[in-house]
């Protein structure tokens, strides 16, 4: 079950390996009406829009990558939270990676972000001054021992709960990425509203930062939708399976890479970058 999930998560790839890839050449959006083509994994989009780098109880790190483009639909949804975050008395969000402007797959960093509907935010607070925010290397705040697999109590706070919380508490939200060992705390402490667990899966890695995830625009019809989440609020056996020691591989072959769908091939050739 867990290798079936590779294609659906944001995920680092493979240590010291970096995958070239045309779409990072792409500097401005495509033009056109807003469509995210394909799945997460393997899609692009047009008409993607930046995101501003400053909102109302919002602020965009890591601007220096040109990550910061969407779906409008994603726009709006960041742009709603960071107004939320701050009527709830929490601090200016900080919204990490969105998508390339014309979408696609990273040369490093995430196997997903590639349609406009998916953005990381991170477990660290702001604000940050201009310069820091354009690249924060090495200010992320790892909210997991990696050691014990748990939540490390020093740093997490309520205001992260309620952050989570709060994104995930939105329609437009298909499921929300955290550290398995961040999904137990939030089980353990949810008390009995506990329906908004229910899109909050766990993944390896994301210990300072939660992936957002919207499903497909009504509209978008070549856009692919993951298959909803399971029933409950996934704080059972699936969820400490991932404690669980990892089984040997058997496969010695190499990760193919698919082919992106047709559209976002013709969108590479009209640019001149494929």
């Amino acid at each position: 079950m867990k290798l079936l999930k590779l294609v659906v998560a944001c995920i680092p790839f493979i240590s010291g390996i970096s995958l070239a890839t045309p779409w990072e050449k792409i500097k401005t959006p495509v033009a056109g009406a807003a469509q995210s083509i394909g799945g997460y994994s393997n899609g692009c989009i047009i008409g993607a829009e930046p995101l501003a780098l400053k909102g109302d109880g919002y602020q965009v790190i890591r601007s220096s990558k040109n990550r910061y483009y969407g779906h409008p639909k994603l726009l709006r949804y960041l742009i709603n939270l960071g107004q939320r975050a701050k009527a709830s008395g929490l601090p200016p969000i900080l919204i990490g990676d969105m998508g390339m402007p014309a979408g696609g797959r990273f040369s490093s960093g995430h196997a997903s972000h590639q349609t406009g509907l998916d953005a990381d935010i991170w477990l660290k607070f702001g604000p940050m001054d201009d310069k820091t925010a354009k690249n924060p290397a090495g200010l992320a705040t790892i909210m997991v021992d990696r050691t014990a697999k748990v939540v490390d109590e020093r740093l997490w706070t309520a205001n992260h709960t309620q952050l989570i919380k709060l994104a995930a508490s939105d329609d437009n939200v298909d499921r929300i990425f955290v550290n398995p060992a961040i999904k137990v705390k939030l089980c353990n402490t949810a008390g009995n509203d506990r329906g908004w667990l229910r899109k909050i899966r766990p993944w390896f890695g994301h210990d300072s930062h939660f992936h957002v995830r919207l499903g497909c625009p009504a509209d978008a019809k070549q856009c692919e939708n993951q298959a909803p989440p399971p029933a409950g609020d996934g704080c059972g056996a699936e969820l400490y399976s991932w404690f669980e020691p990892a089984k040997p591989s058997t496969s010695s072959k190499s990760k193919v890479l698919p082919q992106p769908p047709k559209l976002c091939q013709m969108i590479l050739s009209s640019q001149g970058v494929n």
